[in-house]
């Protein structure tokens, strides 16, 4: 077994994900001299890098704090967040050609807009730094030894087994399946008695059934700018109408705070008190209908739409005072409840994951089982949209690698 271990365990740790957490746990390792094996099941280095931010790749957002990642422990990722920062991850980039552009939000993309030239910075540099990548790898297991761990996995129809004193889990979440996603980590912690978090879709796209489907399928396509609310938190961007319910940036964000039977609030006109528009209007225009006041401030389909829930015939002159509560309650609070979501394969991350409470918050390395560590989205730390989750994930790849 020596013999066979001292062959075989030339790797000083196996990475087991290449996406954004284990490409640069492999690249930092590098720069300390450090011997890496990244084994990915997809046919490519960093498949949901490549994807993101519609192919153009949201790497990173300017107002990054903890305060926008959710977590059973909601101070856990502030040691990362401190020893990797925002200020580092745009250097980094810089230095291998990325510069970033600010969309909006603090968004930063890449000038060229394109995700592969994020990906083609780790590769190229694994490439440099002499850091295996092994795609089309498929991991079985993993065991404990007394010299570390053996990692079993099928390559090449071929099952071997190959040994390291650290193993690195960077595998993800369960978004999205047709990249290959699995539960894998979720699975290896649980076999080292760690707990796990329950997992669920977060960032995901909402749905509407039974009655009010209809309703929403009518205004498919349709996106306005809103303010949506449940009484824990409140975000202001675009939501979108689909065939299936809502979607949208504020959607999107807003689900990750919602669970299953519970309704939420959307003001579609946030910014503005409706009942302040009609009755400063009524003065100039007593005989303008609602539906046309309702035209110039969304579509003329979204307008008509509100005919089912308002007097829109009504000229401005002729509505009463229960008239116009009715109309400032459908607009500044309008009630949504959800059936549910879309799922994983909507889904942009995984909320949940691996608890926190079992790790180290410096290293990332488990408590119980030194010399294996978790980092990215397998942990319980889901950031909001736009940026927050890769730089979780540069983040913990960074703080991994100085531990190894």
């Amino acid at each position: 077994m020596c013999a066979n271990l001292t062959n075989l365990s030339n790797f000083d740790a196996i990475i087991i994900g290449a996406g954004a957490c284990g490409l640069m746990c492999a690249v930092q390792a590098g720069f300390l001299g450090k011997r890496t094996l990244v084994l990915e099941k997809n046919n490519r280095a960093g498949a949901k890098i490549l994807i993101s931010g519609g192919g153009r790749c949201n790497y990173t957002n300017l107002h990054t704090t903890a305060q926008q990642f959710i977590s059973e422990n909601e101070h856990f990722c502030k040691s990362a967040l401190g020893q990797w920062t925002v200020d580092d991850t745009i250097s980094f980039f810089e230095t291998y050609g990325i510069t970033g552009q600010e969309k909006t939000l603090g968004q930063l993309f890449p000038t060229t807009n394109k995700a592969k030239d994020i990906a083609e910075v780790f590769t190229n540099l694994c490439a440099d730094l002499e850091q295996q990548i092994w795609l089309e790898t498929d991991v079985k297991s993993i065991q404990q030894h007394q010299y570390g761990f053996a990692v079993t996995f099928e390559r090449q129809g071929k099952v071997n087994t190959l040994h390291a004193p650290k193993v690195v889990i960077a595998t993800g979440g369960l978004p999205v399946n047709k990249l290959g996603a699995t539960d894998f980590g979720l699975r290896v912690a649980r076999q080292f008695g760690l707990n796990v978090i329950k997992p669920m879709p977060a960032l995901v796209p909402l749905t509407i059934t039974g009655k009010d489907q209809a309703w929403y399928e009518q205004l498919s396509g349709n996106s306005i700018f809103c303010r949506v609310w449940n009484d824990r938190i409140s975000f202001e961007e675009n939501i979108l109408f689909t065939h299936w319910g809502l979607s949208g940036p504020a959607v999107l964000q807003l689900s990750s705070y919602w669970q299953a039977g519970e309704e939420f609030y959307m003001d579609m006109l946030p910014n503005q008190n409706i009942a302040r528009l009609i009755l400063s209007e009524r003065q100039a225009n007593p005989k303008k209908a609602l539906l046309n006041l309702l035209a110039g401030l969304y579509t003329r389909k979204f307008a008509d739409a509100l005919s089912s829930q308002l007097p829109v015939q009504k000229n401005l002159a002729s509505l009463s005072k229960a008239d116009l509560e009715l109309i400032e309650q459908t607009i500044h609070h309008f009630k949504v409840k959800p059936a549910g979501d879309k799922g994983y394969d909507k889904a942009e991350v995984m909320r949940g994951g691996v608890h926190t409470a079992e790790l180290s918050s410096k290293t990332l390395e488990a408590k119980k089982v030194p010399g294996l560590y978790f980092g990215g989205e397998c942990v319980d730390v889901t950031g909001w949209l736009g940026g927050y989750n890769f730089q979780w994930a540069w983040a913990a790849g960074f703080v991994i690698a100085q531990n190894l």
